[in-house]
């Protein structure tokens, strides 16, 4: 019986792309907001703009190998703007601020189709939920579920940012259990990668994994493939494909 259902945010309940323009918008954005703060950013918003994309995927491939997240200010001083050497003390008092714009203005964030309705609609079918975020801010997460009128319905968001682990750690989903006073079995995940949500959720051990496809990050699993990959239960193109799982699943 899949009594609670937990989410990955992008991919799964948003779409986040990114544009050469959105990423332009964003570096000359942090420019300015640095610069309110007294730290002088000796650069163009053109150049700031390919430094952020290799050194966020500099950061990105640390967070994979490592499973684990760093603290804002480390973030910001070691990787993101390491070439400046701004030093992490003058930047802990916006280094969350800077984060929550990186995934909220640098991305285009857009809420998948069926959203609301496929939450409620799981909601009165009695089943808890959540999220499971990998994610460097600590405000992003509940802010999007207040944009997308869901913020009601998640009970418990466990992200990266506060707990310092990262998918595919089982460790992470294990604080969602304790919260939620929920166990594995009874407990359901829906994400779009094999690397990070259903590797996790597989070594998490939840009775039920669901994949949402989502083609635009399948760069990522190129090594998560064959009859040995971790597989999901169930993949679907939709939200509102949810609903029905649950009622098979829970009838068997």
């Amino acid at each position: 019986m899949i009594t609670t259902l937990l989410y990955d945010l992008g991919g799964t309940l948003q779409s986040a792309t990114r544009t050469a323009d959105s990423e332009l918008r964003f570096a000359d954005r942090l420019i300015r907001r640095l610069n309110d703060y007294g730290i002088v950013l000796d650069t163009t918003p053109e150049q700031l703009k390919l430094l952020l994309r290799e050194n966020g995927e500099a950061y990105k491939h640390r967070g994979e190998r490592e499973k684990t997240e760093l603290p804002a200010p480390v973030i910001w001083n070691e990787y993101y703007l390491k070439e400046f050497h701004i030093g992490e003390e003058r930047l802990a008092p916006i280094a969350e601020e800077l984060s929550f714009l990186y995934d909220y203005e640098r991305m285009i964030n857009m809420r998948k189709p069926y959203l609301v309705e496929t939450i409620k609609e799981i909601h009165a079918m009695g089943v808890r939920q959540g999220i499971i975020s990998n994610i460097i801010s600590t405000s992003l997460v509940p802010h999007m579920m207040n944009e997308y009128g869901i913020a009601q319905y998640m009970e418990c968001i466990v992200m990266s940012s506060e707990t310092g682990i990262r998918k595919p750690d089982p460790r992470i989903f294990e604080i969602a259990f304790s919260r939620m006073g929920v166990t594995a079995a009874e407990t359901g995940y829906v994400g779009d990668t094999i690397s990070r949500d259903v590797l996790g959720a597989r070594n998490a051990g939840l009775g039920l994994i669901v994949r949402i496809n989502n083609p635009s990050i399948a760069h990522r699993d190129v090594a998560f493939q064959g009859p040995d990959a971790p597989k999901a239960d169930y993949v679907i193109r939709e939200l509102n494909e949810l609903p029905g799982i649950l009622r098979e699943r829970n009838h068997q």
